[in-house]
């Protein structure tokens, strides 16, 4: 039974997942034990989000095949759920999108469960746009949140220009508020001291100390599979039946978008000349 003293909470992973690991999922479960450790949230989903391929990051294959293996790899947990949308969409999205994206379809679905009438959901909608400069994910204890979960090297890279916009960062981690898993060698706490626009927001956002050391990351993977080396045990072995079923991952995959520039910084550097 659900604690009506807690608030429900859904966690939304964004990234390439190219392909996904287990420790992937592993942060989904990190996140969940730490945040209803505290007593005050229960975790009702999980949610990931594979970037879509105009992003152009190096190495990048197609999306088709990276949602697919996510489907595969979340068969089984019965809570963690693969998500399309931003995949499916012409041109890159930036995260806040499709943080609000989700946001607003969680929301949609909690109002019309509720069956409250479409005026008061957008007035309701309204107001939070208007608040989450004050929002505190301390103290706000009603209704549905939604959270992004995300591991050190994400909240790090929100200090690399022209990554990020100042302003998606403050909506973010503002309104909506980060879980961020640590790996080995990283420190976001000293990230945070050290960003004035994290530190305004540091209430919204959680970090889970992974004590099991865990160094598996896509890059790594995607490096042993080139070389014909086994991966076993890194991924979940639907996955890996996956892979080498459409003979993925090669040394021409990975040059893919060698010469390209990450869509970000078309896009941020394209305004800062306009």
């Amino acid at each position: 039974m659900e604690n009506p003293s807690t608030s429900k909470v859904v966690l939304l992973a964004c990234g390439s997942f190219n392909p996904i690991t287990n420790m992937h999922l592993r942060m989904f479960e990190l996140a969940r034990d730490h945040l209803e450790d505290t007593g005050q949230y229960s975790v009702i989903k999980g949610i990931i989000s594979p970037v879509g391929d105009a992003y152009e990051k190096k190495g990048l294959i197609e999306a088709c095949h990276r949602v697919e293996m996510a489907r595969l790899a979340t068969e089984s947990t019965g809570w963690i759920t693969v998500d399309s949308w931003e995949c499916q969409q012409s041109e890159w999205m930036e995260t806040v999108k499709v943080v609000r994206h989700h946001y607003e379809e969680l929301l949609a679905a909690e109002y019309n469960k509720d069956d409250v009438d479409t005026v008061q959901y957008a007035k309701k909608r309204r107001i939070e746009e208007n608040s989450f400069e004050s929002s505190d994910h301390h103290r706000k204890r009603d209704g549905l949140q939604l959270m992004l979960l995300c591991g050190a090297d994400v909240l790090e890279s929100f200090g690399i220009p022209k990554l990020w916009k100042n302003e998606d960062i403050s909506e973010i981690v503002g309104r909506y508020g980060v879980v961020c898993i640590t790996r080995s060698g990283s420190d976001p706490q000293k990230f945070i001291n050290q960003s004035d626009d994290l530190w305004k927001y540091r209430k919204n956002i959680y970090i889970v100390h992974e004590w099991v050391s865990n160094d598996i990351s896509a890059t790594h993977v995607r490096r042993a599979l080139r070389r014909g080396r086994s991966v076993r045990y890194l991924l979940p072995d639907s996955v890996i039946r996956y892979i080498q079923e459409h003979s993925l991952y090669s040394a021409e995959s990975e040059q893919k978008n060698a010469h390209v520039i990450l869509a970000p910084y078309q896009r941020y550097s394209d305004a800062s000349t306009s």
